[in-house]
This record gives C-alpha cells, structure tokens and sequence, in this order.
C-alpha cells in the first residue's frame, strides 16, 4: 500500500466513523418488544406511533390521565397505540398472575371509559382491543429509556413507527403537549 492509499483508508475510515458516532448521538432508537397482560405481542417499531406510560402500581391513575389526554385523531386509528407499562419488583408465578389479573380488570375499566369517546365518535370498535398494559417484573423495559442510578417513577414517551424517539416527560404532558408530539 502507497502512503497515498494510506491516507485515503484513513481519510475515508474516519469520515465513516464520525458519520455514524453523529447519527448514534442524535437519534435514539428503542425496537422493544414484549407481551401485554392479554398475551398479544407488541413491538414499539411495528409502524404504529407508540405511546408509552411508565407507571409503578401507586400511580396507575396517572396513565388513565394520560389516556384522557389523547387527542381525538388517535382514538380509533389503527396508526396510534397506547401501552401502560407497570413497573414492579421481580416477583414469583403466582404473584405475576395475579398482578396481570388486576391490570386486565383494570383495562376493562378503561375500556368503557374509552368507548364513551369512541361512541360520541362514532367509532364502530371495541376500545377493549385498544387498550394494552404491560406488567414490567424487575424493570426491564423501564431500564432500557434511563439510567438505572437515575431512574424516575413515571415516565410518558413517545416513539414514531420505527422505535425513534420523539418525546418524553417525567411529568404529566399537558393535552397540547401531547397532541403536538403525537401530530409530528
């Protein structure tokens, strides 16, 4: 090798290097994929814009704001999804099963409370296959978006059909809020 190929190698072998350290740092991809408390399987980068809620099981009324809080053009739109993620400590067979039948009941709580949106819509669907949750035993999704020293309690994000980040808060976003992140 010349020091004229040399120097193109390293020229060129850099240029790669930065160009892909550049795209790593400015876009934050999460592809998760898990399984609901109804035994569907859910990826946050199948194409739909996924919104997830973070809660611990003391705040569970805080994702029912959130919910409340989604605009009118995502109920109903096959494009748009909403996944409560509770995060617990690690627990046995028993104790998860029981923790997953809590979350469907409460699901079907929010199914109603989401049909009367849906009926004043007129969306002609079931809100119950609209509505998913997430048990997350030991914080292993939760994980993934934080470091673990610095872990909040809750946590609302939300990622583009690719698994792309797009926003994310620690605090309830308003309705605006929301919407904007939700319309990009």
């Amino acid at each position: 090798m010349n020091a004229r190929s040399l120097q193109l190698f390293f020229l060129f072998t850099f240029c790669f290097l930065s160009c892909a350290q550049t795209e790593t740092d400015e876009k934050k991809t999460y592809a998760l994929k898990f399984t609901d408390v109804d035994g569907n399987e859910l990826s946050t980068a199948d194409g739909h814009v996924t919104l997830l809620a973070f809660v611990n099981s003391g705040q569970v009324d805080k994702a029912q704001t959130v919910g409340d809080r989604v605009p009118e053009f995502c109920l109903g739109n096959s494009g748009y999804r909403m996944i409560t993620v509770v995060e617990t400590k690690n627990h046995s067979g028993p104790l998860r099963r029981a923790f997953e039948s809590v979350a469907r009941h409460r699901l079907d709580a929010a199914a109603k409370r989401l049909q009367t949106r849906y009926d004043k819509k007129k969306i002609a669907r079931n809100a119950r296959h609209d509505v998913f949750a997430v048990i997350d035993f030991g914080g292993t999704i939760g994980a993934k978006f934080a470091d673990q020293s610095a872990r909040p309690d809750f946590r609302v994000v939300v990622l583009r059909g690719n698994g792309d980040l797009r926003q994310q808060w620690l605090e309830l976003p308003a309705s605006k809020q929301l919407a904007a992140a939700l319309s990009n």
